[in-house]
């Protein structure tokens, strides 16, 4: 019997853990990524590298795979179509696929369906900047370029307009959005396959330091439970009304007055699932795996009461190595994932994976092993 082959496009960590998630069911992979010393690069055997804006460069990979799925949502749309004309399952689908690239289309499939989204219009120049802001509530207003942001890129709060000058600069479409005042940002992860079924994980906190990821606690503390369903079952509609298959992310912020508001989305596996892999009966990186294949998807439910994530970021301190003795013998049940990237000031470079009863032992045991292994804790 031959297994299948899963070609995956970019060669991040979110393709390190998804191959590492396939290994246990004999799935092979093919990568193509940017160079060969990208994270997945580093660890899957049939590696192609090349860039993924090239439509020749895709067909090439394509040959052989039994499935396309993807690392980031910056594959060209028409690219993706082009592969789907030639026969090749892509997972997610272009017309998927495109809502979690285009923020301005984004919004207006979230607005035709009925899901509550902020306030938000493409705007052309500072001037139409500032009557977005005289419609609402004034300034601030959160402006976005509808393509390439992530982490934090490509997203302004300004206060006037005449600080509204450098998005447009980008040459692209630019979503103005009304700041929310938000108590916090949640995630509601859920998986779909080609044949409909689809399973929810549990709402979890997300908490932002300087636009990025810092700790992700699941599941969210003291969340209503009415509101944690209304999440789950968005969620879950958003993946069948836009055709998402695979893993879909739906960033959300919980407002002041108990209401969820859709934030963004992404279609691959996500910073806000990588607690799955220790917390979760399957993790969000194995059902994506199943998803794409179209097998029956594993169960979602947590292992422990509390599972905390935080991000490693690299800093001065380049020798994290050294670090693991002491992380691992103050903590015997610490997980620790490493991406194998070059340690650089404020980059991603791992995460680390803790649980247990006690959601204020969790976060201290996580928390210390994230800085202890970035140097900002030496004790």
């Amino acid at each position: 019997m031959t297994f299948p082959v899963v070609g995956m496009v970019g060669g991040g960590q979110l393709a390190r853990m998804t191959h590492e998630a396939g290994i246990p069911l004999g799935i092979r992979f093919k990568l193509l990524s940017d160079t060969p010393q990208d994270s997945a690069a580093q660890v899957v055997s049939d590696v192609v590298v090349g860039d993924y804006r090239d439509l020749d460069t895709l067909r090439e990979f394509a040959r052989g795979c039994d499935v396309i799925t993807f690392d980031h949502e910056h594959v060209p749309t028409e690219h993706l179509r082009a592969l789907e004309a030639d026969g090749i399952p892509v997972r997610p689908g272009p017309d998927a696929l495109v809502h979690a690239q285009d923020k301005g289309v984004m919004r207006a499939k979230l607005d035709a369906i009925g899901v509550p989204c902020p306030r938000h219009r493409i705007v052309s120049d500072p001037d139409d900047v500032a009557a977005f802001a005289a419609e609402g509530d004034g300034f601030p207003v959160v402006l976005k370029t509808v393509r390439g942001g992530y982490d934090g890129k490509g997203v302004w709060v300004v206060d006037s307009a005449a600080e509204a000058a450098e998005p447009f600069r980008a040459g692209v479409p630019v979503l103005a959005e009304e700041k929310v005042d938000f108590a916090r940002e949640l995630a509601a992860n859920v998986v779909r396959s080609p044949h409909g079924q689809a399973v929810a994980y549990p709402v979890v906190e997300s908490r932002q330091v300087d636009g990025v990821c810092d700790t992700v606690i699941a599941p969210a503390p003291d969340l209503d439970e009415e509101l944690a369903l209304q999440a789950e079952e968005l969620a879950l509609r958003v993946a069948k009304e836009l055709g998402v298959v695979g893993h879909l992310a739906v960033e959300l912020f919980e407002t002041r007055d108990g209401r969820i508001l859709v934030n963004e989305l992404a279609m691959r596996p996500h910073n806000s699932g990588h607690w799955t892999q220790d917390g979760a009966i399957t993790s969000q990186f194995a059902n994506h795996v199943r998803a794409v294949l179209d097998l029956p998807l594993g169960d979602p439910r947590p292992r422990a009461r509390w599972t905390v994530m935080c991000n490693v970021l690299g800093g001065d301190y380049p020798d994290m190595y050294s670090a693991y003795l002491h992380c691992m013998a103050r903590d015997p049940q610490l997980k620790i994932h490493m991406y194998g990237k070059d340690v650089k000031p404020g980059r991603k470079v791992g995460h680390v994976n803790t649980y247990g009863d006690d959601l204020d032992d969790v976060l201290e045991r996580a928390r210390h092993a994230a800085g202890y292994l970035r140097g900002t804790i030496t004790e």
